[in-house]
This record gives C-alpha cells, structure tokens and sequence, in this order.
C-alpha cells in the first residue's frame, strides 16, 4: 500500500473473504437432482461426467448449456480436487466463451460467472482463468448481470486481482465504476464484496483515481457516518487506500468527510478511530485550510482522549495530528490547498 503508514496487519481483519457462491440452489427435474446429487457425493465417475459437461458447453442448446454450466458450478463450489480436475478437463476456455457472447442471456450469464468464481478458488487456476480473457467479460457481468452475477462478479475479480497486472487490467477494461456502483447501490453482501474487491484493486495508483473519478466518496462517507452499518470498518480502510492521492483529499472534503471522520474519533470503535485519526493525518498534512476545518469540528478534545489509550504506534499517530492541528495557522506558509 501507498502512504505513510502500513495497515495490512489491521485492515485485513475488516474484510470478508470472497469465497464460493452463496446463491440458492436452481431448480431443476427429478432425474437431474438425481444426476447432480450422484456427481457430488462420488468421485468414481467424477472424471467422465466433467469430461462430458465441457462437451455441452459448447452444446448449440442453451438449455444444455445452463445445465452443464450450472452442474460445474455445483460440482466446483465445495469440492477443492474438483476444481481443478474441471480446469485440466479444459472447461475454462469454453465458459470464458459463453461469458464473452454478444448476446447476453442473464441466467446463462450468472451461471458462467459463478461457475469461474468457485473454479478460481483454486489457486492453481488463477492465472489459467486471467490469462483466458476472462476480466473483460466479467466487468460486462458486473455491470448489466443479475444483483447475484454483480455480487460474484467482484468476487472473482477480487480472486484475479491478485497480481498488479491484473489489477490493472481490471482498471482498463472499466471495473471500477461498476464497483462503486455497486458500493452504493447494492445489497449489504454487493456492498462487501465491492468494498473488498475496491480496497485490493485501489492499490494500484491509476485505480484510485479511477474510483474518485467514479464518485466513490459520497458512497464511503454515507457508509461511515451509519455507525450501525457494519460496513464503517471496510469504508474507512478503503479510504486510507484512497486518500494517498491529492483527487480523493479533496473530494472526501467536498463530500462532507471531516465531520464524519471526527464524529467517529469522538464515538467509534478503537479500531474506527485510530483508521479515521489515520485519514485526519493524511489529509491534514499539507492543507492548512483543511486542518482549520478540523478544529472547527473540535476534534482536539477527542483526540486528547485517544491519546491516552490505543497501542503506541497509534498514540504516536493521534499525538502527531494533534501537533499539527495546534501550529499557528500563520507557521507554514508553503501549505497550499490540495
């Protein structure tokens, strides 16, 4: 991560991992419960029954390819050998295809996007799925696929955005407005997922200003002023990432950020306010105007307070932001508005 200070063995702990589905199950016949049920429970057909469902992948029926794309899914979502005996039986290749059609049939759509998340679980098969053009699609997915394929979407670009490279990429191909989107708009498992998948990606420099561009600090600063949320943690992290560069400075001021972040020095949990003394920092650093604004909010009392108690590299942080808060106004003269 960019910046002054390191959170990776905080910030960690405030996201949820992106793992396998967590849709329902999809209704199908009699005898194809009977098939998905034997091809889950039993390992001695398993080979041949994969072998088969690449083959109807690339079925002409769409109906056939739902069937087999959603049994890969099922056989894929709790079952690590069979992900990668899938990939091995070349199923990636084709799925990538059927996610890449200029027609778009939304159910097909959520089935492949979630087959390629839980094939993606496995480690081995990361960059066989990122190297297969997978990330392009997969950003359509997350911006006209079912609230389900958005939800998983994120996630497996989370699981892909694992190197910079990829992470890039995400960012080329337009990943992350939908991301915001998603931030803002979406249920509290989209909001997760997408604050999780933006923190990893946001990394990258060119991403951050892709996100502020997006309008992701009045999704953040909503986020964090609802104490009772559950998503203060994860927006404030995101943030921090974000904050590092001059654009997110001072749209999280024009958003109305100071006030929240103070509010949560003053009331929050200590993990919250040692995150926003963080914030307060950075953006307080070389901004006069944004330090007065500070101390309008009477952040100094709170801070005193915090100062007291918190692990040293924390106090060592509040005591800082409070040094900088009470230097005369008239004693940096180099200080210009970011």
């Amino acid at each position: 991560m960019e910046g002054t200070f390191n959170f990776n063995d905080n910030s960690t702990s405030a996201f949820s991992d992106c793992n396998s589905d967590r849709s329902g199950e999809f209704i199908t016949t009699s005898t194809q419960n009977r098939r998905l049920l034997i091809s889950c429970v039993s390992d001695n057909n398993s080979d041949e029954l994969i072998r088969r469902l690449v083959l109807d992948l690339q079925s002409c029926s769409i109906d056939q390819q739902k069937q087999a794309t959603m049994e890969i899914r099922l056989l894929a979502k709790n079952k690590s050998d069979n992900r990668l005996r899938i990939a091995k039986a070349g199923a990636i290749k084709p799925l990538v295809s059927l996610l890449s059609s200029p027609v778009v049939d939304l159910q097909l759509q959520e089935y492949v996007v979630t087959a390629i998340l839980n094939l993606s679980l496995c480690d081995e098969n990361k960059d066989i799925i990122a190297s297969s053009g997978v990330i392009k699609p997969m950003v359509r997915a997350l911006k006209i696929g079912t609230p389900t394929a958005k939800e998983n979407a994120a996630c497996a670009l989370l699981r892909l955005s694992q190197t910079e490279e990829n992470k890039a990429a995400i960012g080329r191909y337009g990943g992350i407005p939908p991301l915001v989107n998603l931030l803002e708009n979406g249920g509290i498992r989209g909001k997760k997922d997408a604050s999780t998948a933006l923190y990893t990606l946001c990394s990258v420099k060119e991403n951050k200003i892709r996100a502020v561009k997006a309008g992701i600090m009045k999704p953040l600063v909503e986020l964090m002023a609802d104490l009772d949320s559950n998503m203060v943690d994860k927006s404030a992290y995101v943030m921090s990432m974000l904050v590092t560069v001059m654009e997110a400075r001072t749209a999280l001021v024009e958003e109305g950020g100071i006030p929240v972040l103070v509010e949560i020095v003053e009331i929050g949990t200590q993990r919250q306010k040692e995150i926003a003394v963080v914030i307060l920092l950075q953006i307080c650093e070389e901004n006069v105007s944004y330090r007065i604004m500070v101390c309008r909010e009477g952040a100094i009392p709170p801070l005193v307070c915090l100062s007291q108690s918190g692990t040293d590299r924390a106090k060592r942080k509040v005591e800082t932001l409070i040094e900088l808060l009470r230097q005369p106004r008239s004693s940096n003269p180099t200080a210009r508005a970011s």
